[in-house]
């Protein structure tokens, strides 16, 4: 009977220890200032987003606007939306890069080209899956603070590094850092403007 009291307190003692680990919880693989991750699209096109501090810029345009739209295609709302963002990606060519990151699924890019871009005309930036899209996801969740679990699509609007305030129009606040759920791209569009203008 000693025995199995003397295990039990040794239980409780290991069970309290602040060191302990989640089991099963991914740990985070956001990205630290200065750090850097190189995205190729799945048509072979590369790009370097860079970490900066409070936010992320595309290298080479560190001073434009980058929107950053976490999709699935298996996202109805996401195929619903593809082709105007791909209008809304040639309207700003010279302003504007549209990175889309695949989040949520393991798919290849042939996949992605065959059941989302093509069928959606979806050519805008479009990542191939890699560790590099969970650690800017991990990186972006970080920076707005934001707690929940993703609903696809999210996206983010950075200019200079700096996250913009969006129109909200799911949740209410007035200094929304993204866009959450099927966005209609007039207020994409709108936002852009102010955006540009600033």
């Amino acid at each position: 009977m000693r025995y199995l009291v003397a295990v039990f307190c040794l239980l409780l003692m290991l069970g309290c220890d602040s060191k302990k680990e989640d089991v099963g919880v991914p740990k985070s693989s956001a990205l630290k200032v200065g750090e850097s991750v190189d995205l190729t699209s799945v048509q072979g096109a590369k790009i370097t987003i860079k970490r900066v501090e409070g936010g992320l810029v595309q290298e080479g345009k560190e001073d434009g606007v980058l929107i950053l739209d976490i999709f699935g295609t298996f996202c109805e709302p996401c195929k619903k939306e593809a082709s105007a963002l791909m209008n809304l990606q040639i309207k700003h060519i010279s302003d504007v890069t549209l990175v889309g990151l695949s989040y949520f699924e393991d798919v290849d890019e042939k996949y992605i080209v065959e059941n989302f871009a093509k069928p959606y005309n979806a050519h805008y930036f479009i990542a191939k899956n890699s560790p590099a899209n969970k650690a800017l996801v991990d990186t972006i969740t970080q920076d707005i603070n934001y707690k929940n679990l993703i609903s696809l699509p999210f996206k983010v609007v950075l200019k200079g590094g700096r996250y913009q305030n969006l129109t909200d129009t799911w949740e209410g606040k007035a200094d929304n850092k993204y866009y959450i759920g099927g966005i209609g791209t007039d207020v994409v569009e709108n936002d852009l403007k102010r955006i540009l203008k600033e």
